[in-house]
């Protein structure tokens, strides 16, 4: 299920808890919580895309610019492509979340008497797996189209800096064990083997979110 596809946006300001949402309805931020938490679990370490806010950054990717495709080509025509021509819906991101979303809590109604967000663990997982080959079939976009780009949107907000409002005190980083973009690293170059033990550091400082003195 790994994949990347950047999207760009100017970054945000510190949170703290769940931020009101920019974009999504309270119903498409349930989802989203609901649905990228199956993707990265949170378990027992607390380390997922809940305790990383990744709804917070896909909220705040797609009431910016990604969200509305500024930047990309949507004059069609819109023939159905191959995977290697990449996306050819004629829907922003934006609208492919809200569209999809609806699609899949009629799905999930119709199949299980429940929207997603209210289903088990274990079944949740078998529409995400369902939407992930296409068994699942939506009504108006092609639920694959729609997997892939939230993958890629909750491994962005796993990974990227916390500026942009996910990877909340640098979850995912200390998953993986990378300590973040310090400006000199040249006295730890040739400590072969020895921890790294200087505190983990985001672009705008030790806390994710702004600028520390000192």
């Amino acid at each position: 299920m790994l994949g990347c596809n950047s999207p760009v946006s100017s970054h945000s300001e510190g949170h703290e808890g769940s931020p009101a949402p920019q974009f999504f309805t309270p119903e498409e931020r349930v989802f989203v919580e609901a649905a990228t938490e199956r993707l990265i679990p949170d378990e027992e370490d607390g380390l997922g895309a809940r305790g990383a806010a990744v709804a917070v950054f896909i909220d705040r990717q797609l009431a910016g610019p990604y969200g509305r495709a500024d930047k990309w080509y949507m004059q069609g025509p819109w023939a159905k492509g191959i995977p290697e021509q990449g996306y050819q819906l004629k829907l922003t991101p934006g609208e492919l979340y809200q569209t999809a979303i609806r699609d899949v809590n009629a799905w999930c109604q119709k199949n299980h008497g429940k929207s997603f967000a209210l289903l088990p663990e274990a079944e949740q997982d078998e529409v995400l797996h369902g939407l992930e080959s296409g068994v699942i079939e939506l009504t108006d976009v092609p639920a694959k189209v729609f997997f892939t780009m939230l993958w890629n949107n909750t491994v962005e907000g796993f990974l990227a800096d916390p500026m942009y409002g996910g990877n909340r005190n640098f979850t995912g980083w200390k998953l993986v064990g990378f300590p973040g973009p310090r400006y000199n690293y040249v006295s730890e170059i040739e400590q072969y083997g020895k921890p790294y033990t200087q505190p983990t550091v985001g672009i705008l400082g030790r806390d994710g979110t702004r600028l520390r003195k000192g």
